[in-house]
């Protein structure tokens, strides 16, 4: 409620949910389709109706609700495949709660979404006003890490992260900047050599196609805010390497957001925080970032296909 009336009529956008899950003292309007969310006062939640199996305690996890949460995410989707929207916005999910109550088979939203909008692979990028990153491998073991990267893979997540730029964020020529991944970026191979053997013929390939990209990089001179200046996306090898950097620098900020699906999706780039739920004090910065971003994300996609 709190980011419906910070955002104003400026970014329309609509809750797809069970009513009896809101608060108790909460301004709401039910709607049955998304044109109706324009008309709605600003101080007033648009709901498009999902009757969920009961109701819900703040901060206990309901198994109960799991299939009826994996059931939102699917309408929202389809409400933008089918153009009655322009781009998904998700809250966080607990993974656990949905694999318990519904089997749910994938890692994460991202992997459902990406399952939904039938591509093989996706990037995962964080962003805010200064900073934007894109980890190419996530949510494994760092002993992992190695083993994960492959020229192929990193390649992939390079073009992804490219046309999404140009698609999404209306660049033109993006300006990319990749890490290494050992400190030093290896050092010349005193430090590790997959800079040599692997990274660097990636980038020079790219390169020689026309991509801006420099490095691989020292990860630990990248973030200040003069190197920042020089890029608009640093991709970076693995989870902590992207993330401690966009949480110090924006932490309540941060926006969540998926390219390479066919369809718009950005969150909030935090967890559930059942610690808190229903006591009112909850910060919704983060949320709030990921709707404008997701409506400034539609309207550069328009305005690419329009130029197309």
């Amino acid at each position: 409620m709190k980011a419906r009336t910070l955002l104003g009529h400026d970014v329309p956008f609509f809750w797809i949910g069970d009513a009896r899950h809101l608060p108790s003292a909460s301004k709401f309007a039910l709607i049955t389709n998304p044109a109706q969310a324009h008309g709605i006062a600003a101080d007033v939640l648009p709901v498009l109706a999902y009757d969920f199996f009961s109701t819900a305690t703040p901060g206990i996890a309901q198994a109960t609700h799991a299939a009826d949460v994996i059931a939102v995410i699917a309408r929202a989707v389809d409400l933008v495949t089918t153009g009655a929207a322009s781009a998904v916005c998700t809250s966080p999910i607990n993974k656990k709660v949905l694999k318990d109550g519904a089997g749910f088979a994938f890692p994460g939203h991202t992997e459902y979404l990406a399952s939904l909008g039938r591509v093989d692979q996706v990037v995962m990028m964080l962003a805010c006003p200064d900073l934007r990153v894109v980890p190419a491998t996530i949510h494994i073991p760092l002993a992992d890490v190695p083993n994960a990267l492959t020229a192929k893979g990193l390649e992939a997540t390079i073009r992804i992260t490219h046309a999404g730029l140009i698609r999404d964020f209306g660049l033109l020529a993006p300006r990319i900047a990749v890490a290494g991944l050992n400190p030093h970026a290896g050092e010349g191979g005193a430090m590790g050599d997959m800079e040599i053997t692997l990274i660097t013929p990636v980038l020079d390939q790219l390169r020689a196609q026309g991509m801006d990209i420099s490095g691989p990089l020292p990860a630990d001179t990248m973030f200040h805010a003069a190197a920042r200046a020089r890029y608009d996306v640093a991709i970076c090898m693995y989870h902590d390497q992207a993330l401690i950097p966009i949480k110090t620098i924006d932490f309540a900020g941060g926006v969540n957001l998926t390219l390479g699906l066919p369809f718009i999706r950005t969150s909030p780039d935090h967890g559930t925080a059942f610690d808190i739920a229903g006591r009112g004090i909850a910060d919704a910065t983060s949320l709030i970032a990921a709707l404008r971003m997701a409506q400034d994300m539609a309207a550069a996609r328009r305005g690419h296909h329009g130029c197309d």
